[in-house]
């Protein structure tokens, strides 16, 4: 008996398996394709054979997938498929699928359909009796959970949250209304990085700034970055900060206890009495050399409260010293 079957065969490269399969060789039907987070190596084997295989690929943004196609030397024809043009295309989409085409959906970066189109088309699809396959690999939300040390049994996704203040407060406090006696979950959330402070400020500001956090920063790429912590601790990194980049995925630990959030969610009970808004600033403008401004924004963002508020605690701490 030959001994053929037992020798490891070589690896092919990515250019071949883009090659291999003829558009015959792929069943009719639409394909949403997940593609790199990052790291170009995040692409699956079969994402490349389906990519090099299919008759069209509908792309969130054709330049940045003509990027992804090109490395791996994948040429395709490519359409527009984004958030203002998602439902008119999904009609044209779905008649070259009903005629037997084989259309492959990707987003810039991730799964389609999850904060990014696709799903629409895919619910057209089922209704007109076409097949509809996934072909999984990079997805951020997953990726910064089993990363991030919180509760991975059970967990939601939200997609972002709201851009204004008022929603984005009434979001978290809802939510934080709907956790469950003895629950062990995890929320999770996309968020843009010129509106992280403010999210994190609100955090703090409606489940304690002991609240247990996580937040993933450019996940799989050069400067990838998780920050585990209270919520108060993870404000006060961020804002220490001259500027904040990347896309982001914002993690809180929702469980709570029989005796009501778990430690911690909560900050423990203190010995000593917190120190006032004027000894906090004294104590930064001392450690780090901060203007009086700079020192009261910064005790402002890790307590949740506005600048007016914390210069109104700052001038009665001024004044009790008199």
């Amino acid at each position: 008996m030959s001994n053929d079957r037992q020798r490891p065969q070589p690896v092919p490269s990515s250019a071949a398996l883009a090659t291999k399969s003829s558009p015959c060789s792929l069943s009719p039907g639409l394909y949403l394709v997940a593609t790199p987070i990052g790291n170009l190596e995040d692409i699956t084997l079969r994402a490349l054979r389906v990519l090099g295989a299919v008759d069209r690929i509908a792309c969130e943004d054709t330049r940045q997938t003509a990027k992804l196609l090109g490395h791996f030397g994948i040429q395709k024809p490519t359409v527009s498929y984004h958030t203002h043009n998602e439902s008119a295309r999904a009609q044209e989409l779905l008649a070259q699928l009903e005629a037997g085409g084989r259309i492959a959906v990707v987003s810039d970066a991730g799964t389609p359909g999850i904060s990014d189109p696709g799903a629409t088309l895919a619910q057209e699809a089922i209704r007109a009796g076409i097949p509809v396959y996934p072909v999984p690999g990079a997805n951020a939300a997953l990726s910064a959970l089993i990363a991030s040390g919180l509760p991975a049994e059970a967990f939601t996704f939200h997609g972002f949250l709201p851009s204004r203040q008022g929603e984005r407060r009434s979001r978290l406090e809802a939510l934080r209304g709907s956790i469950q006696e003895g629950a062990s979950m995890t929320h999770l959330f996309y968020e843009t990085p010129h509106r992280v402070l403010e999210a994190v400020e609100d955090i703090v500001a409606i489940f304690g700034p002991a609240q247990r956090i996580a937040l993933a920063r450019e996940l799989t790429k050069v400067h990838e970055e998780m920050l585990r912590g209270s919520a108060a601790a993870v404000l006060a990194e961020l804002s220490a900060r001259a500027s904040i980049r990347g896309e982001m995925v914002l993690l809180i630990d929702g469980s709570k206890t029989s005796s009501g959030w778990n430690r911690s969610a909560q900050p423990e009970t203190a010995t000593a009495p917190s120190p006032s808004v004027a000894e906090e600033v004294a104590s930064l403008r001392r450690s780090e050399s901060l203007s009086e401004k700079e020192a009261l924004k910064r005790v402002a963002r890790s307590r949740g409260i506005s600048k007016s508020e914390a210069y109104r605690e700052l001038q009665r701490g001024h004044a009790g010293r008199r």
